[in-house]
């Protein structure tokens, strides 16, 4: 069963937003990225954040971050 982000701390979340507003990050986003960063436990659980460009990466970060935060 695929369950998105909700296994994902909003930490985490909020730390790979930082990492995109810092240029630390290639697009399209890829899993083996996410772990040259550090980010092992985001890059378990982020299928849905694999292959998506800059844009698309925050737009989704953002609205999941404001839906967490309601």
């Amino acid at each position: 069963m695929l369950r998105g982000l909700t296994q994902v701390p909003s930490e985490d979340l909020e730390e790979l937003l930082r990492a995109v507003h810092r240029g630390r990050l290639e697009f399209p986003l890829r899993r083996q990225g996410l772990l040259l960063l550090g980010m092992n436990r985001l890059a378990e659980h982020a299928s849905l954040l694999q292959g998506l460009d800059e844009r698309g990466l925050r737009a989704v970060l953002v609205a999941v971050l404001a839906e967490r935060r309601r």
